[in-house]
């Protein structure tokens, strides 16, 4: 006989008379607990970069943003669970920080306020669009080149921030940009969390993301380069963020390419995640996800809440694969994920300690951070392999759309860019045109806007 491997469940169909299987006959609270934890250990990490990165391009409150992090993610974790019963968390999604932070924030212009009603509108069209079942044909319309495309290049662009985080990468007036100064403790002390952390993913360690920032930290902390401030506390003031949206300026003309970008790659992201962790836990049948609609639905309405506590949008983590495979399997795992977001709190000066930067040379880094995002965006660079680099027509929009995100240091400039050279390339073809009409309107109103604005 085969032993039976504790902490994981057979991936059976439902048992009769359960709720469309939100209670599976097949699960036990050991693998609940297990599962739950693993993937707040994997995904944990988002308390400690998701306020560093917000915070260095708008300006926002840290102690704020780590408050409305958890809050966010711990609701929308609930909403997933009790919505969909599926064991996925959410979280405010790398590389939508990014688009928030550097993008519509740093380099559109926009404050932080507008950013944040722009997440809520996103939010909103994302619930409309899944209510009225047109979710699947928006995206069907997108060409693969542009999905792929943009998911490799918010990887690209993220790589680049991390290491502009460590000091790594530093503007010159000569080449535009040219290698830092290693003898700076931001540069040295990434480089440590980067190797630990690689050592760590290789391992195939859980919680190899958070643990690479704890000896990062520990690192820094003895070698004095993070004075110490606390491990245990009262959780920061959440007023600086909270109910700061405004929702009156957001509909403007130049808003629309930052509202239809944070629109799309949320509904990219959470599309992808759900089918990744669907398959992994045995969920798909005959290649659907049943509840598939209950699930999108509390995806929106996570990003909704998340732009009212404030932060930027929430979506689903592909770190719940981790938990899965320690035995989640319903929305009892998200309990458990949930609630040690809200205990995090507590742990607010270790969070802050950790997650906050180093000023060196009047300029501020963030050295304990910088390794988790270079790693993620490594990991969101993997979608480049899926892309038909045999067909000029399909490669060359996204490797546009890939190399112009970091290059311009704009999401949204990237993905404009890769509609333009999707359009032309699909009016090329031999066999005539494959893609909607609509992708050619979009390539014009882009084109248009780079001409006379």
């Amino acid at each position: 006989m085969t032993e039976k491997r504790p902490g994981r469940s057979k991936r059976t169909a439902p048992a009769e008379g359960t709720r469309t299987g939100i209670i599976r006959a097949d699960v036990s609270w050991r693998g609940e607990i297990v599962g739950g934890l693993t993937t707040f250990a994997t995904m944990a990490y988002i308390l400690f970069v998701n306020p560093a990165i917000i915070s260095a391009g708008t300006g926002m409150d840290s102690g704020a943003l780590l408050v409305a992090t958890a809050l966010a993610s711990a609701v929308g974790t609930l909403l997933m669970g009790f919505l969909a019963g599926y064991p996925i968390a959410l979280a405010p999604g790398m590389g939508l920080n990014a688009l928030f932070s550097f993008t519509i924030c740093a380099q559109m212009g926009f404050p932080w306020q507008t950013a944040l009603g722009m997440v809520f509108v996103s939010g909103s069209l994302f619930f409309l669009l899944t209510v009225l079942g047109l979710r699947e044909k928006v995206l069907a319309a997108i060409p693969r080149s542009l999905q792929y495309g943009t998911a490799a290049g918010i990887g690209l662009f993220l790589a680049l921030i991390g290491m502009e985080e460590a000091g790594w990468v530093v503007d010159d007036p000569a080449t535009l940009v040219t290698l830092g100064d290693f003898s700076r403790p931001s540069a040295w002390m990434t480089a440590v969390g980067l190797l630990v952390t690689i050592v760590l993913m290789v391992r195939r360690v859980p919680g190899g993301i958070l643990f690479g920032i704890l000896i990062t930290g520990a690192t820094g902390l003895v070698a004095g380069v993070i004075p110490y401030q606390g491990i245990v506390g009262a959780p920061p003031s959440i007023a600086p963020t909270f109910a700061k949206l405004d929702l009156g300026s957001v509909f403007v003309t130049a808003a629309l390419l930052p509202l239809f970008t944070l629109l799309f790659f949320d509904l990219l992201d959470t599309l992808g995640t759900l089918v990744g962790v669907g398959e992994q836990a045995g969920f798909l049948k005959d290649g659907r996800l049943p509840r598939a609609r209950r699930a999108l639905m509390a995806d929106s309405l996570a990003t909704v809440v998340g732009s009212v506590v404030g932060t930027s949008t929430v979506t689903s983590y592909i770190e719940s694969a981790a938990g899965v495979d320690q035995g989640a399997r319903t929305w009892r795992a998200n309990v458990i994920v949930a609630l040690l977001f809200l205990l995090a709190l507590f742990f607010s000066p270790l969070l802050q300690m950790l997650g906050g930067g180093i000023e060196e040379g009047g300029k501020v880094f963030h050295p304990v951070t910088a390794p988790a995002i270079i790693v993620v965006g490594s990991l969101m660079a993997r979608a480049m392999r899926k892309v038909e680099w045999n067909d000029p027509a399909e490669a060359l929009p996204a490797f546009v759309t890939m190399i112009a995100m970091p290059v311009t240091y704009s999401i949204a400039n990237g993905l404009a860019m890769g509609f333009i050279a999707a359009s032309v390339a699909d009016l090329a073809r031999p066999g005539g045109p494959r893609h909607a009409i609509g992708i050619h309107i979009l390539a014009v109103l882009f084109l248009l806007r780079y001409v006379f604005l």
